[in-house]
């Protein structure tokens, strides 16, 4: 009997239910070899060789895995689609004395009876750029980490970890609270005029008034002229726009806009989110049944394929209409810088539906699958349509305007809804009455508001994850488990749902960016992302991108032990 080799338990039921029992299949959980727990485990002088050790609680597993695999016609190696699981993969092969030019690899993207099949057609060797993309990564991360942590335990107290993207991600929430710290709010005054037709009595609407002119806003002085000429006047409509607005369907989900929508509509937090679309992806118990329900969960790609796109079609034209199919099938353009590797995230069968879920899961898998089923069932369907409106009234030489819309066609919102409106966007929504150009207008009420500029927000898991995103820091795999670190570290805390930084956090991030600047700069961070991207196209070696880094940090990480430090004649 073949052999398959998955990491976690709860995939390895998946498979071996779809497959029938025909191939014994087994778990490693997770990596069986990683770097030393307690000693460097990289010879600096060694062209950055790595030295792995098998994990110490895996030595029963790669025992057990070794004797199933001295029984098997033939071993397959089933990790994860990323850089992650090749390497996982890769370990998995030495540590089993298989053939390192042996097709083992096996892969696929959703945890189907079909796909798993077809991998199973289409075995292949080890894909080494991958292994070394994860590799030049792993080593880096522990050069900086291993070598800032203590540097930091010395300088400025015991318990501290630095981490190479987490530094980074910890220095945007200290920044963003220290331009919060030296706001210095400016007044303006704001306008909405109540205003109804003389005429025909339509119902009153809002117009406000924006006044901008070099950049500043209205003051006291102009408030309180307006406000005398305006209520001394009278309103006449002076530009009447209609139209039909589109509203064109947003793509499916990545893992990155995945995490954000769920803390925008779930308060969830990012590592909550991950966990349970990771127990999505790998199979739960549904109904007595045990399923995997959605593809794989670490991707920046908003592409899907030809037959997940057609089946949404057919399942849109059944469910709301022909009407609801668009004319050409949506196509979304996929983030320069991303990888590609993997489709969006979508639900692998669209028969199974949140609502025949609603009694077998719980609270938050439901609200994740529903989430990620409504979203990727929107990406496919026809634009929402709106009448649209926009009335400018002029009164003592001040404009005002007005839009409004309403539905004229649900489209993709008849399956899925954005995060909750603001106020404004609420008042727009409701259509303007079917004024002309040239009606008089009465005012009903004019009101004048004080209000104080407000300083940047601080960030909220959902912000701090897109500004990652944007900013090239990290990649989707690594999101969710930077978060958690600067939470579990204390270095941050939580006022609802914003991040604050804590006092360690300022010295921390002060002391990195006085030393090492280059590493707490979110370009060379980012720049570094991509020199790890062309390791996986094949198109450097991993060693000349640390020998590149790690002779300057060193000579940083000299300077940053010794300064300040004076030299008396008290004998240590």
């Amino acid at each position: 009997m073949d052999l398959i080799i998955v990491e976690s338990p709860s995939k390895a039921k998946t498979i071996s239910k779809y497959l029938k029992g025909k191939y014994k299949v087994d778990a490693s959980g997770g990596h069986v070899r990683d770097l030393p727990e307690k000693t460097l485990g990289v010879k600096v002088t060694g062209n950055f060789e790595p030295k792995y050790e098998i994990t110490p609680s895996k030595k029963d597993v790669i025992k057990r895995l070794t004797a199933e695999a001295a029984k098997a016609d033939r071993v397959y190696l089933a990790t994860d689609p990323d850089r992650e699981g090749e390497a996982i993969s890769w370990h998995l092969q030495t540590v089993l004395g298989l053939d390192e030019n042996g097709e083992n690899r096996i892969e696929f993207n959703e945890i189907s009876p079909s796909a798993v099949k077809n991998a199973l057609q289409k075995p292949r060797k080890i894909n080494y750029n991958l292994v070394d993309a994860q590799q030049a990564r792993r080593v880096l991360d522990r050069l900086v980490g291993y070598k800032l942590s203590p540097l930091l335990n010395n300088r400025i107290q015991n318990g501290l970890s630095a981490g190479r993207v987490q530094s980074v991600a910890l220095r945007l929430i200290v920044d963003r609270e220290r331009e919060i710290q030296a706001f210095v709010p400016d007044e303006y005054w704001t306008f909405s005029a109540h205003l109804q037709d003389t005429e025909r009595k339509y119902q009153p609407f809002k117009a406000v008034y924006q006044y901008k002119k070099n950049g500043t806003s209205i003051g006291k002085e102009l408030a309180d002229k307006v406000e005398a000429e305006v209520k001394n006047s009278p309103f006449t409509v002076t530009k009447v726009k209609k139209g039909i607005t589109k509203q064109h369907a947003p793509a499916p989900f990545t893992t990155s806009s995945l995490q954000q929508d769920a803390s925008n509509k779930f308060g969830m937090t990012s590592p909550e989110t991950m966990l349970v679309a990771q127990h999505l992806y790998e199979g739960m118990e549904v109904g007595g049944d045990h399923i995997a329900l959605i593809t794989y969960i670490r991707t920046d790609s908003v592409r899907i394929s030809k037959e997940a796109q057609d089946a949404a079609l057919k399942f849109i034209e059944g469910e709301y209409g022909a009407e609801y199919v668009p004319a050409t099938p949506n196509f979304y353009a996929t983030k320069k810088g991303a990888q590609d590797a993997h489709e969006a995230i979508r639900p692998i069968n669209l028969a199974v539906t949140p609502a025949s879920l609603k009694g077998t899961l719980d609270k938050k898998h439901y609200n994740v699958y529903k989430l990620i089923y409504d979203r990727f069932v929107a990406s496919q369907m026809a634009e929402a349509q709106y009448n649209s409106m926009q009335i400018e009234a002029v009164s003592a030489g001040y404009t005002f305007k007005a839009s409004g819309k309403a539905m004229l066609f649900a489209g993709y919102t008849a399956a899925y809804q954005d995060a909750s409106k603001t106020e404004d966007e609420e008042e727009q929504a409701k259509l303007l009455p079917p004024l002309e150009e040239g009606d008089s207008l009465n005012l009903n009420e004019l009101v004048k508001e004080q209000k104080f500029t407000r300083p940047p927000l601080r960030y909220t898991d959902a912000s701090l994850v897109k500004a990652m995103e944007e900013k090239g820091i990290g990649r989707p795999s690594t999101y969710a488990s930077i978060i958690s670190v600067l939470t579990k570290r204390r270095y941050v805390e939580k006022d609802g749902k914003y991040m604050v930084p804590t006092e360690v956090a300022y010295k921390i991030t002060d002391m990195l960016v006085k030393y090492f600047t280059d590493i707490m700069d979110v370009g060379f961070t980012a720049h570094m992302e991509d020199d790890l991207d062309k390791i996986e196209e094949g198109g450097c070696d991993w060693h000349n991108i640390i020998a590149d880094f790690y002779p300057a940090f060193a000579d940083k990480l000299k300077f940053a032990s010794t300064d300040g430090d004076e030299i008396t004649d008290i004998k240590c």
